[in-house]
């Protein structure tokens, strides 16, 4: 009685534990590769299932994005410069049969494929480009990874470089090449303004100097344009008082030698003959001879 008890109870849980191993819940989000005996049958949408128990397998294979982070890796660019590279990565499974069936382990393979294309694409970049050229890279990881990870049967969404980390050896020539180029450019800025001011100076100089000589050269023709003016009025003068002015102080001058002390005046013939047509000169040569 015993016995049977035992073997009734036994029976019961053998039996629920069948049940419950032949229920298959597939969440959202999520297929289901369903395998009997070892060969693949077929492929079972989210939701609850029941399955042989015992001989049946259900890979559950997740078709949400993924992310996932690589750890850091050490490439040399095409000038020979070793740096450290950490990438990003947003993955999702487009084949849930490639993914399970095709491939042992599809994102160990899509990593290494990863870390090959990125060693590849640095090999053939300078330093400086590496550093400046993330969104370059980026690009041509996403597309040669976009022709490969197919056979995996994923799909890279999105990668990204998230640092670039020179080694300190290059990182230390780095910083004495800018300090060096620093220097340099301070010292011609330095030049170039002291270059300038000496511009300006000799600028300033020279304008004062041709500033003075303008002046002083306005200044002679101001004057020359005043002695030019006057002898052009006394000029005039004379043009309109005529002969007879002249011939009056012709006269007044004969006056005052006939009333001086010298014996003799020694007069042009020119002058004598204009003032011997006057009689009042006349006269007065006439008493000077006397005297």
């Amino acid at each position: 009685m015993i016995l049977s008890s035992i073997f009734l109870i036994i029976v019961f849980i053998f039996i629920v534990y069948v049940l419950i191993s032949s229920i298959r819940i597939i969440p959202q989000n999520m297929v289901g590769m369903v395998s009997i005996l070892g060969k693949y049958k077929k492929q079972i949408t989210p939701g609850i299932h029941f399955t042989i128990p015992v001989v049946t397998r259900v890979d559950r294979v997740d078709l949400a994005q993924v992310p996932l982070s690589l750890s850091e890796q050490s490439v040399i660019s095409q000038d020979n410069a070793e740096v450290i590279i950490s990438l990003s990565m947003n993955y999702h499974v487009t084949d849930p049969y490639k993914f399970t069936f095709e491939n042992a382990d599809s994102i160990k393979s899509m990593v290494q494929q990863s870390r090959a294309h990125l060693r590849g694409i640095i090999g053939t970049m300078d330093l400086n480009d590496v550093l400046n050229g993330t969104e370059k890279i980026n690009a041509a990881l996403s597309h040669e990874l976009g022709s490969i990870t197919d056979a995996y049967g994923v799909n890279v969404d999105r990668i990204n470089i998230d640092t670039i980390q020179p080694t300190p050896e290059i990182q230390e020539s780095m910083n004495k090449q800018i300090n060096a180029t620093r220097e340099r450019e301070a010292a011609i800025a330095k030049a170039e303004g002291e270059a300038r001011s000496i511009e300006l100076t000799t600028k300033a100089k020279n304008d004062a100097l041709v500033t003075t000589a303008e002046a002083k050269a306005k200044g002679v023709r101001l004057a020359a344009d005043a002695e030019a003016y006057r002898i052009q009025k006394a000029n005039e003068a004379l043009a309109a008082v005529g002969g007879n002015y002249l011939a009056a102080q012709n006269i007044d001058a004969f006056r005052e030698v006939a009333n001086g002390q010298s014996n003799t005046v020694v007069v042009p013939n020119t002058a004598i003959d204009a003032l011997g047509n006057l009689t009042v000169a006349n006269e007065l040569l006439q008493q000077k001879v006397n005297k």
